[in-house]
């Protein structure tokens, strides 16, 4: 059983070659079987016909028979009808003669059992046609050309006769012919012509007359074809199978954990494609696993910090060395709302990312609902020296959930507060752009680097390197991405540098904006 891509692609090619060299056989085999049979081997039957009759001392006979008549010895002999005369004004010695001589060629034309035509090719008129098909007087319509009478016949019938062959259509049929040149009553030439159908060809006689020939160049044909295509398919299957082949060995080193080894692009444009999605794929899972190396560091950092603190607090209370209960017990608390907090965050991340998250969806107009979030925050602002500037107008409604959206809100205005100095300022924004409804928060704080900037959406990722109780716990931006992505929108983040401030902007769409902007 033949395994592999390589063995797989050589044995179609073959099958594939074998399979249109037998279309080809079968295609010619038909072909010989339904053209028309060679004309030289009629012709050739035709001419044996003419050997076999002596059609020139069968009219002279037939003249004679009719000369011999008393009643009609003393009629003057006029021209014969044949051409441009009329048959109603010849003589009955004439017509008598022509009986006769049609009465003859008719006798003739069933003991050889072949068709007999009588034309002057000068006028191209017929004058007899054995079978009747053809009229006196009617064109003669057909290819007509020189005949070669071999030696024989010329000496034994005709003498230096002159021959003709060719071929004419009647009523769809093709009839082949081969006539030969007389001398009539009065020294006229007319061409008596011996005609039969051309037969088609049947299978056996192609094989009869080609076989010998063609088989044999079909068979060396095949062979020399066979291994041409062996040939190729060697080379082709070896150009696509061996960039397949490094994709399967890079795949199972990474399965191993080698995440560094990239796969060369080469070869076909499918290939290559292959090769570009799996490097693509090893950086994807190389980013994911450094996120998870991240999430797992920074987990256990948020877990222990709290953690940390509850049982030396309560340590302290229980050793009776805390100076203050009651603070002490305080942070305890807060440490353990902390831990709650975390705990529903995550539990809600990972609703959202599963999709299992329900969503009480309704019309919103998210002018409103960030001016609402902004004005509940412009005390901390206050309190902060940070300027809160909004130019939140109405805007068409969205569906969406309104308690995860003011979820969103809250994080990114809370967030510029949080990292805008005192005296900065934060603007919020709202607005149409490209089908939807935009929301934008800039502030002018700590900024952005470049290389934090593409991993800010990160679970646990922050900006602030800084330990502490105070900290939040990283997961408000993932959070507030996974909220969006769920309504069909984007989040992004956009940052100058370090200390050049950060612009939040969220779009959301809306099936009336379209309305909106053709009414203005």
């Amino acid at each position: 059983m033949i395994s592999g891509i390589r063995g797989r692609l050589l044995l179609s090619y073959i099958i594939l070659l074998v399979v249109t060299v037998g279309i080809i056989g079968v295609a010619l085999l038909l072909i010989l079987n339904t053209r028309p049979a060679p004309e030289q081997q009629t012709y050739q039957r035709l001419v044996v016909l003419a050997l076999s009759a002596d059609t020139q001392q069968a009219i002279i006979d037939a003249a004679e028979a009719a000369s011999s008549s008393d009643e009609l010895d003393n009629l003057d002999i006029e021209p014969l009808p044949f051409g441009n005369g009329d048959p109603s004004n010849t003589p009955r010695f004439i017509r008598a003669t022509l009986e006769l001589i049609s009465r003859t060629l008719t006798n003739l034309a069933e003991s050889v059992d072949t068709r007999i035509i009588v034309a002057n090719m000068t006028d191209r008129v017929i004058i007899y046609d054995s079978s009747g098909a053809l009229p006196v007087g009617q064109p003669f319509v057909g290819d007509v050309q020189s005949y070669s009478i071999p030696l024989e016949l010329q000496r034994r019938r005709y003498g230096a006769s002159s021959a003709v062959a060719g071929r004419f259509i009647q009523a769809g049929q093709e009839w082949l012919f081969v006539g030969v040149d007389v001398l009539g009553l009065r020294g006229d030439t007319f061409t008596i012509a011996f005609t039969e159908p051309r037969p088609t060809q049947s299978l056996q006689d192609a094989l009869t007359e080609f076989g010998t020939e063609i088989l044999p160049l079909l068979a060396q044909a095949s062979l020399v074809g066979l291994l041409i295509a062996v040939i190729l398919a060697v080379l082709i299957t070896r150009s696509i199978a061996a960039p397949l082949q490094r994709v399967a060995k890079s795949a199972t080193e990474v399965a191993d954990g080698q995440l560094n080894v990239r796969v060369p692009v080469s070869g076909v444009k499918e290939v290559r494609d292959v090769a570009e999605a799996f490097n693509r794929l090893v950086d994807d899972v190389q980013g994911e696993q450094r996120s998870q190396q991240d999430f797992l560091a920074n987990v256990s950092h948020d877990l222990k910090t709290p953690l940390t603190s509850i049982q030396g607090y309560s340590q302290a209370i229980i050793d009776g060395a805390a100076p203050d209960t009651v603070k002490a017990a305080r942070i305890i608390y807060d440490e353990a709302a902390r831990l709650n907090r975390m705990v529903i965050e995550l539990t809600d991340l990972a609703r959202l990312q599963a999709g299992r998250l329900s969503m009480h969806m309704v019309a919103i107009d998210m002018g409103q609902l960030a001016g609402a979030i902004a004005g509940r925050l412009a005390i901390v602002a206050q309190d902060k020296g940070i300027t809160l500037t909004l130019n939140t107008p109405s805007m068409p409604p969205i569906a969406g959930d309104g308690d995860r959206l003011a979820q969103v809100m809250d994080n990114l205005i809370s967030n510029a507060i949080k990292f805008t100095p005192s005296g900065g300022e934060v603007i919020v924004r709202t607005g149409l752009h490209n089908g939807g409804v935009e929301v934008s928060v800039q502030d002018s704080g700590i900024g952005i680097s470049p290389g934090d900037l593409p991993r800010i959406f990160e679970r646990f990722y922050q900006v602030d390197k800084a330990r502490g109780p105070r900290r939040g716990t990283g997961l408000g931006l993932a959070i507030a991405q996974e909220i969006v992505q769920a309504h069909g929108g984007t989040i992004t983040a956009d940052s100058a540098g370090v200390k050049q401030g950060a612009t939040f902007t969220v779009w959301l769409p809306s099936p009336q904006v379209g309305t909106v902007m053709r009414r203005r």
